[in-house]
């Protein structure tokens, strides 16, 4: 008896919404959405930029897989809407310590978009182990200088890291003669790269039959370079204070063990967090240092 008398008022309970909506004429209905309250959303097909460079090597958009190629990553990057915003308010933050090193190392400015695609500004650990925003593998990063420990570990070093990128990159451009193949090694590696030209009888990219993920690679970057370039015309709104910004830093030397990271990351009246986010490079919660190297160390000044 209890069960049929629940079965009843569950009953009447659905048919009272079902007359509280339909008794809605029909232009109420018709603004009536589930899809957060925004009305008129559309996906509109992109017009792809006649002329598109990388390194001002020109994209031969006459090749209709070439053609087709930007086109998925344009869309995929502009419908990635949260992801894309990220990406710019993250960029402000971070580019103006990229720009300034790439330029003295005579390596073109669109490789700053290699590094936000590499890791999205987030200092991410890839599955094969490559750390930090330009994901240096260990054996690259130790062979290039780097220190790389449980106690310290410069791939998160911003500075020191973009500096072997450029190492990297330069050398590639020798090898291969472009720079556009010398991005595409630095995503599948230089003797991995050499052996599909060779393979394939090819001197260009946009010849080569590659894995999926280096075959993307180039046109990723393409694509959230040509994004940044006008962003409101891909539907990216938003202020310059939107943005983050770079925070000042006054740097202290460090020449020998700090036993305690807590407790100096207190005598300058910042957290530890603050601390360890203005250097990841430190990994735990004491600096052995027993070789008495120096070390910059970050503290913000606000």
């Amino acid at each position: 008896m209890k069960i049929f008398k629940k079965s009843i008022g569950v009953i009447s309970i659905l048919a009272l919404a079902y007359l509280f909506i339909f008794s809605k004429d029909s232009s109420e209905l018709n603004n009536y959405h589930f899809s957060g309250g925004v009305k008129d959303y559309k996906i509109y097909a992109l017009t792809i930029p006649q002329n598109l460079d990388f390194c001002g090597e020109s994209v031969p958009l006459e090749d209709s897989d070439v053609y087709e190629r930007i086109d998925r990553e344009l869309l995929v990057n502009t419908y990635w809407q949260s992801n894309g915003l990220l990406l710019l308010k993250r960029a402000n933050r971070f580019f103006p310590i990229i720009e300034p090193i790439l330029k003295s190392n005579g390596v073109p400015d669109d490789f700053k978009y290699l590094a936000l695609i590499e890791s999205g500004f987030m200092n991410v650990v890839s599955p094969a182990g490559a750390r930090g925003f330009w994901q240096l593998m260990k054996s690259t990063a130790k062979e290039n200088g780097l220190e790389v420990n449980e106690n310290v570990d410069e791939r998160y070093h911003i500075e020191k890291a973009t500096q072997i990128a450029c190492k990297f990159l330069i050398d590639s451009k020798e090898r291969f003669g472009s720079w556009t193949l010398a991005a595409a090694s630095y995503n599948m590696g230089k003797t991995g790269l050499e052996k599909r030209l060779n393979q394939q009888d090819s001197d260009n990219y946009y010849d080569l039959l590659l894995n999926e993920e280096t075959a993307r690679y180039l046109f990723r970057i393409i694509a959230i370079k040509e994004i940044f370039k006008a962003p409101k015309d891909y539907g990216f709104n938003y202020e310059p204070s939107d943005l983050y910004s770079l925070e000042p830093c006054k740097e202290v030397l460090v020449d020998t063990a700090v036993t305690d990271l807590v407790g100096f990351a207190k005598s300058f009246n910042i957290s530890y967090k603050t601390l360890k986010r203005h250097n990841p490079w430190l990994r735990e919660r004491h600096l052995r240092n027993a070789s008495r190297k120096k070390y910059i160390i970050k503290i913000p000044l606000n």
